[in-house]
């Protein structure tokens, strides 16, 4: 009688367990804190009480500016997609198409494929076009060569400048350094943001890689970006000219500008207006003036410079940062054409979007340095389902979910019934009983993948070179 009254109750608290609740499903995330995704509901469920869920932001076409055909080069392949890639920073950044928060006003119109805007200090995302789509990265790579460089190049320090340094694509951007000549990392600095100059990236990284030279810089830059949590990035060139197998993010280029724009140095680089190359007296040349050719810092109030690129890969590229009433947003974009607009003044044209957002809105987040790396905690079920590109992902390891299918409740009941079965057992040994045996309890069922809210828009293939 013992044993059956133990059965009744274990079949009991078994049925009490499991929820019934139709049209929400509620995803518990480490000590208790929870997220809530809609589903599907029966006709006539009434609607989640007020205030009983967070609200999910939602995800748009991406509004797109008209711009003027041009030729061409051909798209290069982007390397496979990565679903554990393009969650980071949140799942609602898998999406190729627009991402904001609820009741945000329609970002502008602009012809980059791919843009992102966040805020320096805090690291919210405030919204996106396709942050985690593969795109070439043009001279905004260079801000990764500055994120691995500037704390290991002493600024005063008087270096030379070789022939090897001077080997870039004609025609490509350059200051004007000359083979032979003598000057300071800092001028080498200030070339490299000012007039995007190829053959500064050249000696910067050559000097920052100690015995490999550029080899050795130009992997430190990838370690670097890895570091950063930049996983969709990979440096072939440290100055951005075109290379087989180099690609970034707007969500990536969004991590490197903040460690960039965290750096005093850089700040102060980025935010010079003019500056004067100095005369190489042994080689008998003239000293001459360069000029920032990023018109956001003469243009944009609260100005605090950025980056520009160009490819016939890449198309125009641009990053760039501003402060507005103590706060600090940053703007990426890749793959815009000129016309109508420059890529800087459909940078600045973002960051007044962003601006006019209210101070708590977010879709994400830049993760902090080291992040990634960190060890992830033990798994508590089983192995998660894959996550196909432009969904969100599927919930981390330790949590449960009664999205659709089975979850908490499911497997206490679960649980309860392995210990019904095992009491069975331990009192059918007893004499004048008959083991009948019993099945092995189902095998807990995979955690569901979440689709929130994300839209899938159809993108410009356009890439530029320079």
């Amino acid at each position: 009688m013992r044993i059956r009254a133990l059965a009744a109750g274990c079949a009991a608290l078994a049925a009490v367990t499991i929820p019934a609740t139709p049209g929400v499903a509620a995803i518990t995330v480490g000590a208790g804190s929870s997220v809530w995704a809609a589903r599907p509901a029966p006709a006539g469920t009434p609607p989640p009480e007020p205030g009983s869920a967070a609200p999910i932001p939602t995800a748009a076409p991406c509004p797109k500016a008209v711009a003027p055909k041009v030729v061409r080069s051909p798209k290069p392949t982007p390397p496979p997609s990565v679903p554990e890639h393009r969650v980071v920073g949140g799942d609602l950044l898998a999406t190729p198409g627009l991402i904001v928060p609820p009741s945000a006003p329609t970002p502008p119109k602009v012809t980059a494929t791919s843009w992102l805007v966040a805020d320096l200090d805090t690291g919210e995302v405030l919204g996106g076009c396709g942050p985690h789509e593969y795109a070439t990265p043009a001279s905004v790579q260079k801000l990764l060569l500055a994120a691995t460089m500037l704390p290991r190049l002493d600024p005063t320090r008087v270096v030379t400048v070789t022939r090897a340094d001077l080997d870039i694509a004609p025609g490509s951007s350059a200051v004007g350094l000359l083979p032979g000549g003598r000057y300071r990392v800092e001028t080498l600095w200030l070339g490299l943001l000012l007039q995007s100059g190829n053959e500064a990236a050249n000696a910067l990284a050559r000097l920052g890689g100690g015995g490999d030279g550029v080899a050795g810089g130009v992997r430190a830059m990838n370690e670097q970006a890895r570091r950063l949590g930049a996983r969709q990035t990979h440096a072939v060139t440290p100055s951005g000219l075109d290379a087989p197998g180099q690609f970034t993010s707007a969500y990536d280029l969004a991590l490197i500008a903040r460690v960039c724009f965290a750096d005093p140095a850089f700040r102060r680089y980025a935010l010079t207006e003019r500056t004067r190359i100095p005369a190489q007296k042994a080689l008998r040349a003239k000293g001459f003036e360069i000029q920032n050719e990023n018109q956001l810092v003469y243009r944009y109030p609260g100005a605090l410079g950025g980056k520009t690129g160009f490819t016939d890969y890449a198309r125009h590229t641009y990053v760039g940062a501003a402060e507005r009433d103590g706060r600090r947003l940053v703007v990426t974009l890749l793959g815009a054409e000129p016309r109508p607009e420059r890529s800087w003044e459909q940078g600045a044209a973002l960051l007044d979007w962003g601006f006019a957002l209210p101070r708590q809105v977010s879709v994400g987040r830049l993760v902090e340095p080291g992040e990634l790396d960190a060890e992830p905690a033990p798994a508590v079920t089983g192995p998660a389902d894959a996550v196909p590109p432009g969904t969100a992902s599927a919930q981390p390891a330790g949590t449960t979910s009664t999205d659709g299918g089975p979850g908490a409740g499911m497997f206490v009941a679960l649980a309860v019934g392995a210990l019904a079965i095992t009491v069975a057992i331990l009192a059918a040994r007893r004499p004048r009983r008959t083991d009948r045996g019993a099945e092995p309890p189902s095998r807990g069922p995979s955690r569901s993948d979440i689709q929130a809210g994300v839209v899938v828009d159809s993108r410009d293939s356009s890439e530029f070179t320079r």
